[in-house]
């Protein structure tokens, strides 16, 4: 069984390797124990990797640890998708956006990305920030997701 190291927002680094769901799913509970919601601002993490690398399950795995029960699918042709975070978490909003298909930040504009990213009670998970890195805060945490094999994923920050 591979080693988890726990991821904490706050730190600068982080890898891990899994092999299962199971250890996707706790990674992402790991993940969102240690979010600590900005006072001022959106809580904003890029995840970048190859297509199939595990971004998406990822997602799917961090709404599942915040008890989201709607189904969570890719938006990569509608670009955003939203979801109500239950009452008593740190986050309202969890913002799922997959930058595929866009070249530049100007093109987050109709998503009115700036506004997403003053709001405080916004998680934002960004799937291909290398996409639209010159619309992306300065100070981002970025997950790098490499597929090893049909079954196994490493992680890092």
């Amino acid at each position: 069984m591979p080693q988890m190291r726990h991821f904490m927002l706050r730190s600068r680094y982080m890898e891990t390797t899994i092999s299962t769901i199971t250890e996707l799913e706790t990674l992402a509970r790991d993940f969102v124990a240690g979010l600590s919601p900005h006072v001022d601002r959106a809580t904003f993490v890029g995840l970048s990797g190859e297509l199939g690398s595990g971004k998406t399950a990822f997602v799917k795995a961090v709404a599942k640890a915040f008890g989201v029960n709607e189904e969570i699918t890719s938006p990569t042709f509608v670009i955003e998708k939203r979801y109500l975070i239950p009452h008593g978490m740190p986050f309202r909003t969890l913002v799922h956006i997959d930058a595929y298909r866009l070249n530049g930040g100007a093109e987050l504009r109709p998503l009115r990305f700036g506004e997403t990213l003053v709001d405080p009670k916004n998680l934002v998970l960004l799937e291909w920030p290398e996409q639209v890195n010159d619309a992306l805060p300065v100070d981002r945490q970025t997950l790098h997701f490499v597929h090893v094999d049909d079954t196994t994923r490493k992680i890092h920050s």
